[in-house]
């Protein structure tokens, strides 16, 4: 059986991924320093997968630390690496920060694959890196030209990728970078969503604390850009999809037979919906309405961008199988779950 280590593996997507790499039958090993997380999510995956999750509390900034995690698991054959700070509004406000976790954490893992003899690693990248797309550049494909992101975090995205790049350049290492649009839901089974913050930026969580009464209601960062209804356009993905196309990745990579590879995929539907398309959507999945207010554009934030999802169909065979009212109607029932774990407030 081939050993995986997912890193960030209690946060949203790592947790998600989790799941997936151990129903496709490998040896799944996680990590995670609980910045943005809590180790009681390694319970709650075991509820669905019926068994416990090797697990270590590292910070992948600490070289040392990470070394000694791959001397100590031997034989990893894969890195999957979802470890990173990726609130916009937070990298804005503090870039050293993010530029040191994102970064070094990638570096860190980049050369202890080296050292160690790892030979496959999947990132988790973003369509951040693409920058603030014009209206005759969408959908976004791999070769839409990269601009210089709207954001730090953007930056530790699309800086993360090119390292990687020339790493593979060198080493016996293959990688594929996957480029998420918008990773919205949580588990079917409830079991597993995205948990509160301090400071709760995306869309789909503040629309569910709005209906939850956690919070009065959010804000919809303008309603002044020129899109369709004057609010920002997102292609919105479901985590469990986003999840598989990992399983996927790696099971690709193995496939390759050059020592040395390195592509990108985008991950998305190839639909773009707006914000209060999106509030729509959930107010008819979940028969709740979710309270709102219109303010003032938001600093970082993309007017409209949103994929061509061609590539991950034909290179992995991946598609989305949720829609967005199946997004919402799982986001839904995390909301739910979070309260009976007393966890419906900001809480990290």
């Amino acid at each position: 059986m081939k050993k995986v280590l997912i890193t960030g593996a209690a946060g949203y997507i790592g947790s998600h991924a989790v799941v997936d790499f151990h129903n496709a039958g490998y040896e799944v090993i996680g990590v995670d320093n609980y910045l943005n997380s809590e180790e009681g999510t390694y319970k709650r995956i075991a509820q669905i997968t019926g068994k416990e999750i090797a697990h270590h509390n590292i910070d992948l900034r600490d070289k040392k630390a990470v070394f000694s995690l791959f001397k100590s698991e031997k034989d990893i054959d894969a890195v999957v690496h979802f470890a990173a700070l990726k609130s916009v509004p937070d990298s804005v406000d503090n870039p050293i920060f993010c530029f040191d976790n994102n970064n070094n954490s990638t570096l860190n893992l980049a050369d202890a694959c080296s050292q160690f003899g790892v030979k496959h690693f999947i990132f988790s990248s973003s369509c951040s890196v693409y920058g603030n797309v014009t209206a005759d550049q969408l959908p976004v494909t791999e070769e839409t030209q990269l601009k210089r992101p709207e954001s730090p975090y953007g930056y530790t995205k699309q800086n993360g990728e090119e390292m990687l790049h020339y790493f593979s350049d060198v080493k016996d290492v293959k990688i594929m970078a996957l480029r998420y649009f918008n990773p919205v839901g949580a588990h079917p089974s409830g079991e597993i969503g995205e948990l509160p913050a301090k400071r709760v930026n995306n869309l789909v969580p503040v629309i569910t604390q709005s209906a939850a009464g956690v919070i009065d209601a959010f804000t919809v960062f303008g309603s002044d850009w020129k899109t369709r209804d004057g609010s920002c356009i997102r292609d919105y993905i479901h985590v469990s999809d986003i999840a598989s196309a990992h399983t996927l990745a790696y099971e690709f990579l193995k496939k390759q037979d050059d020592e040395k590879f390195f592509d990108v995929i985008n991950l998305g539907s190839g639909e773009g919906v707006s914000v209060f398309e999106a509030i729509k959507a959930f107010e008819r999945a979940t028969g709740v309405r979710a309270p709102y207010k219109v303010g003032d554009r938001r600093d970082g934030d993309v007017e409209s961008i949103y994929s061509n999802p061609q590539k991950a169909k034909e290179v992995l065979g991946w598609e989305p199988k949720f829609d967005i009212e199946d997004m919402m109607a799982s986001a839904w029932k995390w909301q739910q779950k979070l309260k009976e774990l007393g966890m419906a407030v900001h809480k990290l």
